[in-house]
């Protein structure tokens, strides 16, 4: 009944009122199939797809790349989810360099504890078979295997050091003091190594000798030794280690060189990464932990300073670093 009356009425009206109810009622129905088509295709499917695309990087976090993303033109939506994306991104690319990091630090401390710690049991163990009782052979071994307990010793230290100098808590203790006068206690403390393979430790005259400095005394005193223990390790016999001291405006510049073997450009940028030895054989025969130049550099950087070092073969090398002038 009411579909004929609908029929009646419209049969009923003035032709140009049909004519335009007919283009009414049609271009309702085009913009209704439009927006329906544009919702459907253009914006409930790439949100579909993005759903999918959270859903599938839960599972895998490899999946978690940018360009893998559905592009969607609502820009609000689209920027959180690249934002989102690129922090998950940046999450597993830091994930993975820590895992890189663990094993290559697990890898390389493992085999710089096994080398002490083998020896110490080889050495024991022959002891132990009888070579107690012979003279001359027992004392040779338990002083080798003494020192390579010594040796893992200080391993166990450098790494305690390193952990200290990491730890974001960690806070530097600054006080004023002579620079000069505490690589003057640090040169007595080396004098002994230094005779051994008749190395001159000298300073080079500069106005900068008598300045005080302020920083952490005691970071600043293993970061002294560490770099002459260096030097004289690899220094020629007969030649010098020297400690210079420049002024350079609010900060003084100390310098440590030496008369040794030197080193390639290509191994410079690795000199202060853990473990890392120019000459593994050589380092080791040395009884470093491979840890000394990287304890350097924390904590050089942990005063907001900065370290260099410049080396030319069969010259000799130079490291520096600044620290600031006490006012």
């Amino acid at each position: 009944m009411a579909i004929m009356f609908s029929l009646w009425f419209f049969f009923h009206l003035d032709v140009r009122l049909s004519w335009l109810l007919l283009i009414a009622v049609g271009t309702f129905a085009i913009f209704y199939f439009t927006i329906s088509y544009i919702l459907e295709h253009l914006i409930f499917r790439k949100i579909k797809l993005i759903y999918k695309f959270i859903s599938d990087t839960k599972a895998d976090p490899e999946k978690a790349k940018i360009k893998n993303i559905p592009t969607l033109s609502i820009d609000n939506v689209n920027e959180d989810v690249v934002d989102w994306a690129e922090r998950k991104e940046k999450e597993l690319e830091a994930m993975k360099l820590l895992e890189t990091y663990r094993k290559n630090f697990v890898g390389n401390i493992s085999h710089e504890l096994k080398t002490p710690l083998f020896s110490i049991q080889g050495y024991l163990h022959t002891l132990l078979d009888g070579a107690i009782y012979e003279e001359g052979i027992n004392i040779d071994y338990l002083r080798r295997a003494a020192n390579n307990a010594e040796r893992l010793g200080n391993i166990v230290d450098d790494l305690e050091q390193i952990n200290k100098l990491e730890d974001e808590s960690f806070v530097i203790e600054k006080s004023s003091f002579s620079v000069k006068e505490l690589t003057k206690e640090v040169f007595g403390d080396l004098k002994k190594m230094a005779e051994k393979k008749k190395i001159n430790l000298k300073y080079k005259d500069g106005a900068a000798l008598q300045s005080v400095v302020l920083a952490d005394k005691e970071a600043i005193r293993k970061v002294l030794s560490n770099l002459i223990v260096n030097a004289i390790k690899y220094g020629s016999e007969n030649g010098e280690v020297v400690l210079s001291f420049y002024e350079v405006e609010t900060k003084i510049l100390i310098e440590v060189s030496d008369t040794g073997i030197g080193v390639e450009e290509k191994h410079l940028k690795h000199l202060f990464d853990r473990f890392y030895r120019v000459d593994g054989s050589r380092s080791r025969a040395e009884g470093g932990s491979g840890l000394g130049l990287s304890i350097v550099k924390h904590a050089i950087e942990a005063h907001g300073e900065k370290i260099f070092v410049r080396s030319t073969p069969n010259v000799g090398t130079t490291f520096g670093f600044t620290l600031p002038k006490d006012k």
